[in-house]
This record gives C-alpha cells, structure tokens and sequence, in this order.
C-alpha cells in the first residue's frame, strides 16, 4: 500500500512548517481490540458503541505476528485499548500469549464483559508477566459519569475495580480531566472515594482531556517545528508517545500500524502492515490531539 500525504501532513494552513516526532525505538505497542462495546458514551475517543465496526474486533491470529515481531524489535510492553476489550472473544488467549513474554495493560470500562469474564481472567494471576488493568471511572460523582455512560455504570465500574483487586491484579484509574481543575484535590477525591470502596488509596491515577470524538476537527493551536523545538529540547520529543510506542488495528480485515492511540481516525497516520516499516516514518503532529500531546503531555501509558 502507498502512502500518500497531503500538504496538510507537511505545513500548516498558515504556510509554517509542522512540528514533527521521528520514532527511536518501540517500547509499548498497543494493539486495538476494535470499537465494539456495551455503553454508548457521546464523548467517546472511539466514537464506539454497541456493533460499531469502525475498527473490527481482532482475533489471536490477527495479533501474534505483530506480538512476535514487537519481541524481535525489543518491545517492553504490551497494552490493549478498544472499544471495550472484553468483548475481543480471542483476549483471554491474546493475553495468555503476550504475558508469557512482557507486562500486559488493558483499558477497559469494568461492567458487564469483564466481570462475565472474571473466572477466565483468574488464571493469568500467575502469568510470567503481570496483567494489569486500568478501569474508566470519569468523574468522582457517580451522576456525572452516568449522564455519559449510563445509569449504574459508576457503582458497575467500581464492582469491576473491587473484582479485579481482589483476585489480585495490578489496577488503576482513568479519569477525565476538567479545564482549570485543581489536579491534587480531584485526586484527593478520588483517593477519598477509592478508600471508602476498600481499594489501595494509592491508586494511580491517569487524567485525560477532553479528545472530542473521532473525525471532528476542533480549533488548537498549530504545532509548528520552531515549536517543538523552542519548548521542548530531544528528550523532551523522546518522550511523546509517537516516539516510542504504535498502535495496531483491524480495518477492513488488513491489520495496520498507527502512529499512536490517538490518531486512528486520520489514513495519513497509517504507518504500514510492519512495526519494522512504521519505525522509519516520521510523524507530523498535523492532528488535533497532537496539540493535547505538547500542550498537556498526554500519554495512554500507565509511566
């Protein structure tokens, strides 16, 4: 497949040249177990609900090419996002195979599908690596993430946290960010609440912008390369998720390789059928989400 970018890959409207990351390694690579999931959130990254084929669930054949080929190229960890995994009917074996070899963290809303999986999710406890999983829990009052997920998916999200730290397995929190918050008293809330539910109080906490959802193209700031190279020095690029991680997906029954977790909803950032070939691609920060990147240093990763 040829790869064709637009002047838009290149430049800014306003005739500047964009801002760029060039990969230097692959440290965590994401797999994308497809935008299938039980609750329907308007906000949603994914755009994902119920049957949504967008990207299409992924099976243990799909994966474990791209599993070993990670391996070859030093990968040190292997996390899965969707959609809602769980229903990924392959995910178990997926997870079985990638824990045999490194650390394994999967995103997941903590209802339905993975407490129905509970019992086959028990044995990866003593998997060689650890399986740790980090639940969706957007706000600390319960009515405001219903209003987006649902009614009972808070106190749903939270039974999932309390399986899953009971039976062992490493956990943490995503949260939704809120423009001028105060970070250590939404924490402190949210460390409040973990307490009172009988989970550890150090919880990690990982909080996110609002992404908006998938091909809407929000108004920020272009990133320019005077930009990246005004306010960030080259181990500061090194530490933007294009540089050292991709995502995998399933789209129109060919697995592709992504720039990162964020931009799936833009061709211009598939990299290729290989991590190998997606290495040697540089990455130009044209997308919205790049802006939350260099503006937030926004991360999927759990570090």
């Amino acid at each position: 497949m040829q790869l064709i970018r637009t002047d838009n890959w290149y430049t800014t409207p306003q005739g500047d040249p964009r801002g760029y990351i060039d990969p230097f390694t692959l440290r965590e690579l994401w797999f994308h177990t497809g935008t299938a999931c039980n609750l329907s959130c308007p906000f949603c990254l994914e755009g994902s609900g119920p049957a949504d084929k967008r990207l299409q669930l992924v099976k243990f054949n799909d994966v474990k090419p791209l599993i070993d080929e990670a391996l070859e190229l030093g990968v040190s960890q292997f996390s899965f996002t969707g959609g809602e995994p769980f229903l990924a009917k392959d995910l178990i074996r997926i997870l079985e195979y990638a824990s045999e070899h490194r650390p394994c963290l999967v995103l997941t809303n903590g209802t339905e599908p993975l407490q129905r999986r509970m019992n086959k999710l028990q044995p990866l406890i003593n998997a060689r690596h650890p399986v740790s999983f980090r639940v969706s829990l957007d706000f600390v009052e319960s009515q405001r993430h219903d209003l987006g997920r649902g009614e009972g998916s808070f106190n749903n999200a939270l039974e999932g946290l309390q399986m899953l730290f009971q039976a062992g397995f490493p956990i943490s929190v995503a949260r939704h960010m809120d423009k001028g918050e105060d970070k250590e008293v939404v924490d402190g809330q949210y460390r409040q609440l973990f307490a009172r539910y009988g989970l550890p109080e150090t919880l990690n906490i990982v909080a996110f912008p609002d992404f908006a959802t998938p091909g809407s193209l929000p108004e920020v700031p272009q990133v320019t390369t005077d930009c990246m190279t005004r306010y960030h020095d080259e181990e500061g690029r090194r530490s933007f998720m294009c540089a050292y991680s991709k995502m995998v997906i399933k789209k129109e029954g060919r697995m592709r390789v992504y720039a990162c977790t964020l931009v799936d909803d833009d061709e211009e950032y598939d990299l290729g059928a290989t991590l190998r070939e997606s290495l040697e691609r540089r990455i130009s920060m044209k997308h919205h989400r790049c802006y939350s990147c260099f503006a937030y240093g926004a991360s999927c990763s759990e570090g």
